[in-house]
């Protein structure tokens, strides 16, 4: 059995968790996520707490979804109530971000700027040219849309400029000797 079906996730003020036959509904005042209930599985609410079981003791498939859905839960109930942030930093001369409402300018040293379409659910601030501040409800959307700014410049290993994480380090390469 999961070890994550022995613990129980405390629910935070301000957030109602109603359990449908098939998903899970969580409203926070940030937004409203859905999270899908496999068969194989039972999701309770018992006063401020929720708990993620399988029905079937002997099912060996449902024991694996049951951490899976525990996580997205746990989450779901984080990202409507706080929410999350990712901060990203861009290293290099004449390196510049300058948000526009829902899109994303970037000049990284090409010879024609770089515009990113923002998705709906995130929010993003660029509070210096080269610092942008994103966030979401959503982890995973919000993780996806990072990954997408970050791979138009990717961190190079010899002179350590690209698009970074703040806190991300480079292991940096020593250059070729004549």
């Amino acid at each position: 059995m999961s070890r994550l079906a022995n613990k129980f996730i405390l629910i935070p003020k301000g957030v109602a968790v109603t359990v449908h036959p098939d998903y899970a509904e969580i409203k926070g005042h940030k937004n409203t996520v859905k999270i899908k209930i496999f068969s194989s599985m039972n999701v309770t609410t018992e006063g401020n707490e929720i708990r993620v079981t399988q029905k079937n003791k002997n099912l060996k498939k449902a024991d694996p979804m049951i951490g899976t859905v525990w996580a997205l839960i746990k989450n779901a109930l984080v990202g409507v109530s706080e929410g999350f942030k990712i901060k990203l930093e861009l290293v290099g001369v004449g390196y510049r971000a300058q948000a526009q409402g829902k899109k994303l300018n970037l000049t990284l040293g090409f010879s024609h700027p770089v515009v990113y379409d923002v998705p709906e659910q995130v929010t993003v601030e660029t509070p210096t040219q080269t610092e942008i501040v994103l966030s979401s409800h959503d982890n995973q959307l919000l993780g996806q849309v990072a990954a997408e700014i970050c791979s138009y410049r990717p961190p190079e290993p010899y002179k350590g400029k690209g698009v970074l994480y703040t806190g991300q380090k480079v292991v940096r390469k020593e250059a070729k000797k004549k």
